[in-house]
């Protein structure tokens, strides 16, 4: 399919539109052409623990302010896609980031593009190579294409942008945590253009 490991190159197979569309990513690394037939999906996965939304808040000098704890903390774990030319933003909640869940956000995806070739960049994660996924991609290899990224380099996956803006932006309330993750994703919905600036992305189409 024309594509390497740091400059995705996708072309035009026989039959398809020659139109192209030149997308330039924040770090240059990625991407150069992509045929009218195809979406790039830059995907991972998410844990978000309540206790990990805290920030800086004000208190009274030289007192800490605590926040109750209940012997456990609420966590909502997450699949994520984001569409690196339209900021559309794709995303799904699982009781646990394994290779079924990740099978399940595959199709989920396919789902989302009945008419394009699904190009997904992700890291090396167990559950991304795991055998069961195998029959899926080996019946959906017309529709559906993995490129793996360089091990230990989460800089290079677009993504990790968008749930660091979701853990800065929830609030720090185990009973609101889950509301509060709702009202992002809803808002990156609305406002996909807002995507495309925290990823970096620039887009301009050409005949």
């Amino acid at each position: 399919m024309g594509i390497s490991l740091y400059t995705p190159y996708v072309y035009p197979q026989t039959g398809q539109s020659t139109k192209t569309k030149r997308v330039s990513t924040g770090d240059g690394t990625h991407k150069k052409n992509l045929s009218d037939n195809m979406v790039i999906i830059y995907e991972d996965e998410s844990h978000i623990r309540d206790y990990q939304t805290l920030r800086a808040t004000w208190s009274v000098k030289g007192r800490q302010k605590q926040i109750p704890t209940y012997g456990h903390h609420a966590t909502v774990s997450l699949l994520g896609g984001v569409n690196i030319e339209t900021g559309e933003f794709l995303c799904m909640e699982t009781n646990q980031c394994n290779a079924q869940a990740f099978l399940q956000f595959l199709q989920y995806t396919l789902d989302q593009y009945p008419d394009k070739h699904v190009v997904m960049v992700l890291d090396n994660a167990k559950i991304h190579r795991a055998k069961i996924l195998q029959p899926f991609l080996h019946e959906h290899e017309e529709r559906l294409t993995l490129i793996f990224l360089p091990p230990y380099s989460p800089n290079l996956n677009l993504v990790e942008r968008i749930w660091g803006w979701l853990k800065e932006s929830v609030i720090a309330n185990r009973k609101e945590l889950r509301e509060s993750i709702v009202s992002f994703l809803e808002h990156l919905t609305q406002f996909p253009e807002k995507v495309l600036q925290r990823i970096g992305q620039i887009v301009m189409s050409e005949n």
